[in-house]
């Protein structure tokens, strides 16, 4: 029923209402599961907003249990699981349905949060079921777009989707803001909208995005483990591996910078929050240009370019007190930063994976870059607990510079390009 080839694709397009998907060359199909993950981004960070507050204050927990569950809400997508997702998407050829199952599972946490109560074990299952499903459906639901787009616009179209993705991180925390700013205290409220706009995303994947289906003339490779794990050694793949650890493991997180751009403008608690909401809004309006130029330009280019932003947020962070408009400046970059890097790496993933093992190569690289993340965090972390906040921002400029080096060497624009 549902055909990938081009002609039927651009006649579908022209029979929508809607210029902008066609003057991007993104597929109606790119743009539901944008919408899928709007509505579920919307529902996680208003949890996510709130959940310190709800933990610590409405439930009641202490800081050990906080720092537990914050955790597993934050870094437990579950690297083993996401390799099956994908395997079992490639496999089955299943990649809509196992995206769906994931985000069902997230949407059901939001609920299942609702009637845990104050019992610790209960929330952790909670949000460790999210994140679980976040596991689950990220791999198969790129797999659908990289599927879903022509070669020469991957980028751009990961770009749409990650722009609309971001849409939820400004809108969630605000909804959540309002919720609780006309009946306070109504944290049952925020996790019942938080479900409902869940299920609207759920119902989008569902009913509205068809099935991928992958040429006749492609090769037909039978997804094994055994296969999967041999994916590492090909040369076009191995590079993004590599190159993806190695500015993983130097990359500081989001925390740790909002941390330390605080300390440097003495700014008031109040409005950390606003960091994250401020990063996210730059995200939002510079992620279709940046995927634009990728494919224009090459997405070796701009992906390196993005690191090159995050090494000038160190820079401007070691700096002394100059001003705290510089210093705000960095929040501005890290926004240009994720632009750059996020789309485009599983775009360049993308580029250079067979269609039959797709979900699994993106799974193999969230969960490579997603594991040397936290070694970086647990690493900052070691560095600030034992030295200096700034010396640990020393070291991890070192380390990044030397793994763009590295990089630049290592990444290649694939030949078909």
């Amino acid at each position: 029923m549902y055909q990938l080839d081009w002609v039927s694709k651009a006649r579908t397009q022209r029979s929508l209402a809607f210029s902008l998907p066609s003057k991007l060359d993104v597929s109606s199909t790119v743009w539901k599961l944008g919408f899928t993950s709007l509505f579920t981004d919307v529902s996680s960070e208003m949890i996510s907003s709130v959940l310190p507050l709800y933990l610590l204050s409405y439930l009641r927990f202490n800081p050990l249990q906080f720092g537990i569950l914050d955790g597993l809400y934050q870094g437990a997508a579950l690297a083993l699981l996401s390799l099956a997702a994908g395997l079992c998407a490639d496999r089955w050829k299943r990649q809509k349905e196992i995206a769906v199952g994931g985000y069902a599972l997230s949407t059901v946490s939001k609920l299942a949060l609702l009637f845990t109560g104050a019992s610790w074990a209960p929330v952790a299952g909670s949000l460790l079921m999210d994140r679980i499903g976040k596991g689950i459906r990220t791999a198969p639901r790129d797999a659908i777009i990289s599927l879903n787009s022509r070669p020469s616009s991957l980028a751009t179209s990961f770009a749409v989707h990650r722009g609309l993705d971001t849409v939820g991180a400004v809108v969630g925390p605000l909804l959540a803001f309002l919720l609780l700013r006309m009946v306070p205290g109504a944290f049952s409220l925020v996790l019942v909208a938080s479900f409902c706009l869940g299920l609207i995303g759920v119902g989008l994947i569902g009913l509205l995005v068809p099935r991928p289906t992958t040429t006749p003339q492609a090769a037909v490779i039978q997804p094994s483990p055994g296969v999967i794990f041999q994916l590492r050694k090909r040369a076009c793949f191995r590079p993004l591996l590599i190159a993806g650890a190695l500015l993983a493991l130097a990359t500081a997180s989001d925390a740790f910078i909002y941390l330390l751009l605080q300390k440097n403008t003495n700014s008031q608690a109040s409005i950390f929050p606003l960091f994250a909401f401020v990063t996210a809004c730059f995200y939002l309006v510079l992620s279709v240009p940046a995927g634009r130029l990728a494919d224009r330009l090459g997405r070796k280019k701009i992906f390196l370019a993005g690191y090159a932003s995050l090494l000038l947020i160190y820079v401007v962070l070691l700096l002394p007190q100059l001003g705290n408009n510089l210093q705000f400046a960095t929040l501005g970059l890290l926004g240009v930063y994720y632009a750059a890097t996020d789309g485009v790496l599983a775009a360049m993933a993308s580029s250079v994976l067979p269609a039959d093992l797709r979900a699994s190569g993106l799974a193999m690289l969230n969960t490579v870059t997603n594991v040397f993340r936290v070694a970086s965090s647990i690493l900052f972390g070691w560095l600030w607990a034992s030295s200096a906040m700034k010396q640990s921002v020393w070291v991890f400029l070192a380390g990044l510079l030397s793994a763009m080096v590295v990089s630049t060497a290592l990444l290649n624009e694939p030949q078909s390009e």
